[in-house]
């Protein structure tokens, strides 16, 4: 549990550069205390793509756990969003002109961004952000849930009517995101927040995941493996690369647990064991 959030949160992760590219220009970071899950998918080439990713994760981290290590815990919300809502869209802000920063003052850097997605626990809510096609699902009573909504070329065609959802999957402008860290001075942070319910399983994917993957496979294995989340992230990664893998590909899994109840079976642990000594 945190300051802000009365939930326990089991997490696992992993990344994998895929099967066809060398290097892995993803990034995830995740804070405890904070209740703060980020993971970007950097772009502009091997020495770019990387950089990006790596500068997005680390400074999102870094501005949220000074705002809101100065921000008095409470659940106050303004008209639309609240305070913790409102400090990441101003992280993700300033960390995007950071990356714009870098890559206009060194040439090495030159055109390289990054999607982000991020979740903050607090007050029984989820702050979701995120710029660009880099996904976060919700498992909930055994169905999935898409709650991020892709900033790509596809995703703008298949709104406009111009190509299929079928056509979408065999087209090889995949990649092409609309908006991205780094590419303009300003961005656009979409941010919603969500209520949270014990059990709920969230899933925060770079596109490597489910240009490989079907939703329909990325559910059974989170049903199927929710009572190990470390496996279910590796099995993920194990699928993507084997249907292909054409792309670096990430996963960050946490599952939400009541906050009490886990004290409580944590000191029931701890008092059966202590008698066992005696």
């Amino acid at each position: 549990m945190t300051a802000r959030s009365p939930f326990h949160l089991d997490v696992a992760s992993a990344t994998d550069s895929g099967v066809v590219r060398r290097f892995n220009e993803d990034s995830i970071a995740t804070d405890g205390d904070l209740g703060l899950l980020v993971l970007a998918d950097g772009m502009g080439g091997y020495k770019a793509g990387d950089v990006a990713s790596s500068i997005a994760t680390g400074l999102v981290t870094d501005y949220l756990k000074r705002m809101l290590n100065d921000m008095a815990p409470s659940p106050i919300q303004s008209a639309k969003l609240s305070r913790e809502s409102m400090a990441v869209k101003l992280a993700i802000e300033k960390t995007n002109l950071a990356i714009y920063k870098t890559a206009q003052t060194d040439s090495k850097y030159n055109g390289m961004g990054t999607t982000i997605v991020l979740m903050l626990f607090h007050h029984g809510l989820a702050t979701i952000a995120h710029v660009g096609d880099s996904r976060l699902y919700r498992l909930r009573q055994g169905q999935l849930e898409l709650l991020t909504h892709d900033h790509s070329l596809l995703q703008d065609q298949m709104e406009q009517g111009l190509i299929s959802s079928e056509e979408a999957k065999l087209s090889h402008n995949r990649n092409l995101v609309s908006r991205a860290l780094g590419i303009e001075a300003t961005i656009q942070v979409d941010v919603c927040e969500h209520n949270v319910q014990a059990n709920d399983i969230y899933l925060l994917c770079s596109d490597g995941l489910n240009d490989m993957v079907d939703d329909d496979d990325i559910e059974l294995a989170l049903v199927e493996l929710r009572c190990n989340l470390p496996l279910a992230a590796t099995q993920l990664i194990q699928m993507a690369n084997d249907n292909g893998g054409h792309d670096n590909v990430s996963v960050l899994i946490t599952q939400v647990r009541n906050g009490e109840m886990v004290k409580r079976s944590l000191m029931s642990k701890l008092s059966n064991w202590l008698k066992s000594l005696g």
